[in-house]
């Protein structure tokens, strides 16, 4: 979601891999046997690897043609392995152009020479052994990184032993993860692409790769009528984007989906995106023809050298990220992939109904929230559309008297008040906003069956995430008194404490240990069972539906996953974890999700 300022500019470049080999279209001899994928509809072989005891992995399969040259800006187009091909499916591929600059010392790092428009492959990972009609469901992983940054090749998102812990719980699956356009080659916003509906075509790309999965993944062993989408940060505002996409009346390649630190972004429908491209036509020089949205000056855009473009919007990302979220590459309402402004279309009930997981960390802004800032001079800068009477509500509704200091850290009681607030901004409220939405969608479109024959509760599961093993690794770095940042889930959710502790200073306990087999197994048993909660197994348990029929928008239960007081919470009163009630989410988000304010928060 939003990136990090000052000395918290790590995170954006976050989903960063140093590879060492770019490919086009890797056609060789049959050389390599095991594993193999032989794709009899399309008369396709593809040639994978064993990635780690018990996994098999197939790198860099094109999903759609090259971005380059006329196609730059572009809707994607689906890209076909001539019959016959022996495809090489053993070696990581190209990205999508992005920023190099090296993130915290656990994410791994890219090249100049591994980006290229050319780069919009997916991988697949699955259990060893598992062939074409197992019917395993299948887990389609959306990156994030503020739609500026991200990729399929970061090692802290590898899924070996997410898979092989969905193996030991006695319901494996499928992985799937696809690159897609990013920043200004992937949301660009011209009233010229608009002309030719070319807008949000980093949306459609990873359309167009759930569209591949459900056309393939039955070869390699996957159900493609059992597809689970999950994303983290930006890529959870991809999810629900997928939900909402088209107003829901095209339906939707998946099944059930899972949003993690986030589900709605405001500024959405600002000018943010629309000015940022005319910043960059300008650094260009390509809008000399005085219209900078026009076509020439997309033509001319179109027609620069990618390493020229890229270090130019780079250029103009990091001179602005001070003055809002650091989320200046946003989708775009465009009359057909986003008919609408996606609160609309969530109050509306304009989207598919499905299972959703969705949540956020206890401390989920404090890394990108500015230390020397008074809560309202933060709501004035990064939400300039808040009317005067709506910050002093909520200077009313979070008072600085609710928070403490942390003095050994340097941090004052204003800054956590600031972070919270746009935690509950950004990042909680839209969750609830959304969830709500997709509860009431099953209680009137049609009467949901209860698994277990009990009550019909909504399969919507809230939770709030309250344990992490970053916290040594953030005080070395100097960002102490930061508590569970963002990405504090995917440790966990990964099963992957390992890649983590190249630093030497990460020591998961064995509560750690426990809540990484319980959190990893609860995902992917979501993706069998749409639920997270399954008797007999290892997952987390009691993690029940949070909305019961006919409920309110904040009369929600929420699970607190890990911390000292785990389990379903209600926002306040009998039945409340105690930090969880702490926060006041129940008032808050009542006012932060009212129809006045979104609109001023541009959503």
């Amino acid at each position: 979601m939003p990136l990090p300022l000052g000395s918290l500019s790590l995170l954006k470049s976050a989903s960063t891999f140093l590879i060492f080999l770019s490919l086009s279209l890797a056609l060789v001899p049959s050389v390599f046997a095991d594993p193999t994928v032989i794709d009899t509809k399309h008369n396709v072989t593809f040639l994978g690897i064993t990635s780690s005891p018990g996994v098999e992995k197939f790198l860099n399969i094109p999903y759609g043609l090259s971005t380059s040259g006329s196609r730059r800006f572009a809707s994607p187009e689906p890209a076909y392995l001539p019959s016959g091909t022996i495809y090489n499916a053993t070696v990581p591929g190209p990205v999508c152009p992005q920023t190099i600059a090296p993130g915290f010392p656990w994410f791994s790092n890219l090249t100049e020479a591994d980006l290229s428009e050319d780069c919009l492959r997916l991988k697949v990972a699955r259990p060893e052994g598992a062939k074409e009609g197992d019917g395993l469901p299948v887990f389609v992983w959306i990156y994030g990184g503020g739609l500026f940054n991200g990729h399929i090749n970061e090692r802290t998102n590898e899924p070996d032993a997410l898979i092989l812990q969905s193996v030991a719980n006695g319901l494996p699956v499928i992985f799937v993860a696809m690159n897609y356009r990013l920043n200004i080659f992937g949301f660009a916003l011209s009233e010229a692409l608009r002309e030719t509906n070319d807008l949000n075509v980093g949306l459609k790309d990873q359309r167009l790769a759930l569209e591949w999965v459900k056309e393939n993944i039955g070869s390699f062993g996957g159900n493609p009528d059992k597809v689970t989408i999950f994303g983290q940060s930006s890529g959870a505002l991809s999810v629900t984007l997928q939900i909402l996409a088209y107003g829901g009346t095209k339906g939707a390649p998946f099944h059930g989906a899972i949003m993690e630190s986030t589900a709605l972004e405001p500024t959405s429908t600002s000018n943010l995106t629309f000015d940022t491209f005319n910043a960059v036509a300008n650094l260009t020089g390509c809008d000399t023809f005085g219209n900078p949205q026009g076509s020439k000056t997309l033509a001319c855009l179109r027609n620069l050298p990618m390493e020229m473009l890229l270090n130019i919007t780079i250029q103009q990302h990091d001179s602005t990220s001070s003055q809002n979220d650091g989320d200046i590459y946003l989708p775009t309402v465009d009359g057909d992939f986003l008919p609408s402004a996606s609160s609309e279309l969530t109050r509306q009930g304009r989207f598919v109904r499905m299972p959703v997981i969705i949540g956020w960390t206890e401390e989920d802004a404090t890394l990108f929230t500015p230390a020397n800032t008074t809560m309202e001079e933060f709501l004035h800068t990064f939400y300039p559309d808040l009317t005067q009477t709506t910050i002093s509500r909520l200077l009313e509704l979070y008072p600085v008297e609710d928070f403490n200091a942390n003095t050994e850290a340097g941090l004052s009681a204003e800054f956590y008040r600031t972070a919270q607030v746009f935690r509950d901004i950004l990042l909680a409220c839209p969750s609830f906003l959304f969830g709500h939405a997709m509860a009431d969608k099953f209680a009137e479109d049609h009467p949901y069956e209860a698994p277990d024959g009990g009550v019909p509760v909504p399969p919507v599961f809230l939770y709030s995430f309250n344990q992490t093993i970053l916290t040594p690794s953030l005080e070395r770095g100097g960002l102490p008194g930061l508590g569970v940042i963002h990405t504090s889930e995917l440790a966990y959710v990964y099963a992957n404490f390992a890649t983590y502790n190249n630093t030497g200073l990460v020591h998961p306990t064995s509560s750690d240990f426990s809540l990484l087999e319980q959190v990893s197994r609860s995902w992917s048993s979501f993706a069998t069972t749409g639920r997270p909660t399954i008797t007999g197994k290892d997952t987390l348990q009691g993690w029940k539906g949070s909305y019961q029929p006919g409920a309110e928008m904040m009369d929600a239960s929420v699970y607190v996953v890990g911390g000292s007081d785990p389990g379903m919470s209600t926002l306040e009163g009998k039945g409340s974890n105690k930090a969880l009630a702490a926060q006041k989410l129940k008032e808050r988000c009542e006012f932060l999700n009212s129809d006045a304010v979104i609109e001023q928060l541009k959503y």
